[in-house]
């Protein structure tokens, strides 16, 4: 079973104890360097933790392969945070209640039990209308209607995996953008020439798009561009393109009450984040966790690895 926690606001803490003589506190180090091979046990509330289960959980925690230590680390951190809710949920009597998850597939006993500790913790979000419209007005511009745009591009195509692939489609794409800056005139004749895309044959004319009708990371290049210009090389998961904006159309503003259930839903997801991390922090302060340091956190550093 993988569970991800939600990172307490100011980070986990054991309470301000220090490692004893006969305690595991995982170092840092271990971050750079392979799995423990010593059976010291790492206690919940006196409850050890199997080596086996998390040797199995680290799978579930993917790590960049210079740190392999960081897989067995996280799968510890994961399966205390486990340990700790059944066991609250066990203190609250609680009875597993699986629900179905996707079609066919139900959560398991312990599944159901974590997710109906939260749902008894989390009190429901209290919601100011008054300040979903404060928010909806001050970012206005936020809530349109689709946008169209008419617009053309040169595709020089590298699957994203493909490093030496990227290298040379990048090369192509600033030779002729080196061209175009001179003779911008001649786009059509270079995406002819050099484009990867069927609209090659159409001098690289991609007709009217729709925001939704290319992928999120091409109408990003898009709503950054001034009408007649164009774009550097810019990334996607196709290749690199080169990109110019001939006409832009903004979507119309939406009215409060068709955006008021999308504002509603974010608010309730904030209020759940804030509220989980509290009820997190809470469970660190009034329990024995002892063999593992649970204020360092190897997920968000790997999530800031480049």
């Amino acid at each position: 079973m993988r569970v991800i926690p939600i990172q307490p606001a100011d980070g986990p803490r054991n309470n301000g104890r220090q490692a004893t003589a006969d305690q595991t506190y995982l170092d840092p180090q271990m971050y750079t360097d392979p799995p423990p091979k010593n059976n010291r046990p790492i206690l919940v509330n006196g409850q050890a933790l199997n080596l086996q289960d998390i040797a199995h959980e680290a799978q579930n925690h993917p790590m960049p392969q210079h740190k392999p230590g960081w897989a067995w680390y996280a799968a510890a951190q994961a399966l205390v945070w486990r340990s700790l809710f059944l066991q609250e949920a066990a203190k609250r009597a609680l009875q597993p209640d699986p629900i179905e998850i996707d079609p066919g597939k139900w959560e398991t006993d312990e599944e159901a039990l974590i997710r109906q500790l939260f749902e008894e913790v989390i009190p429901p979000a209290d919601i100011d209308e008054a300040q979903l419209r404060a928010h909806y007005e001050t970012h206005a511009e936020r809530y349109r209607g689709p946008s169209l745009y008419e617009a053309a591009h040169i595709l020089f195509m590298a699957p994203p995996d493909d490093q030496i692939a990227l290298a040379k489609a990048l090369k192509e794409a600033r030779a002729v953008s080196a061209e175009l800056q001179h003779k911008p005139q001649r786009f059509a004749h270079l995406a002819r020439e050099h484009s990867d895309c069927p609209s090659s044959s159409q001098g690289g004319l991609m007709g009217q798009i729709a925001s939704g009708d290319v992928v999120p990371e091409f109408e990003a290049i898009l709503q950054e561009l001034d009408e007649g210009q164009i774009s550097a090389p810019m990334q996607t998961r196709y290749g690199y393109h080169l990109v110019r904006l001939d006409q832009r159309a903004l979507g119309q503003p939406l009215p409060f009450e068709s955006v008021r259930p999308q504002l509603r839903q974010a608010e309730e997801k904030a209020h759940w984040v804030r509220a989980g991390r509290a009820y997190m922090q809470q469970l660190l302060d009034e329990n024995e966790i002892e063999g593992i340091d649970m204020t360092l956190s190897p997920w968000a550093e790997v999530e800031g690895h480049e």
